[in-house]
């Protein structure tokens, strides 16, 4: 299905992630729940993270091939900032940028706009530190080399699309 808003992605584009938003991410108010900015980051942030070539540890462990590039990080800390209302059927663009790197954690920003507008409608920089498993329980773990140049690399004019705009 080819929407007539829909652009094309060149190499210099960060990351994009593109759904519609449903009846159910609505409030009384008619625009989309202030709670549900954290669920499309989470989705937009774990298709940014495949992007680059990185599956989350519970994919890897149902793929064996995979688990040399399997990921693991915890939120820590994120903060939102709305700036105008999404409202039922729109489609939001999502792009996924990287803003640090530290020793253990990264932190990204992401935009909402709705797609085809320029003005940014919210957004959310998290803070992840990356964890493995010890002892049943999870520590902090130092970002590994491959997975810190991937973040670098940022997943530029990468596309994914569920909100059937391509």
């Amino acid at each position: 299905m080819l929407n007539s808003r829909c652009v094309s992605m060149t190499h210099l584009d960060p990351f994009l992630y593109t759904l519609r938003v449903r009846y159910q991410d609505c409030d009384a108010q008619k625009v989309v729940f202030n709670a549900r900015y954290g669920d499309y980051v989470d989705i937009a942030v774990y298709e940014f993270t495949r992007a680059i070539g990185f599956v989350n540890p519970m994919i890897a462990a149902e793929a064996p091939t995979l688990a040399a590039n399997a990921i693991d990080y915890q939120l820590v800390k994120q903060t939102t900032e709305w700036k105008a209302p999404v409202r039922f059927d729109q489609v939001l663009a999502i792009s996924v940028v990287p803003l640090h790197f530290g020793n253990t954690s990264f932190s990204l920003r992401t935009e909402f706009r709705i797609y085809g507008q320029p003005d940014i409608t919210a957004t959310v920089e998290t803070v992840y530190v990356c964890v493995q498993e010890a002892h049943g329980r999870m520590i902090k773990m130092p970002l590994p080399p491959q997975f810190r140049a991937a973040l670098q690399q940022a997943a530029r004019g990468v596309w994914v699309d569920h909100a059937g705009c391509k």
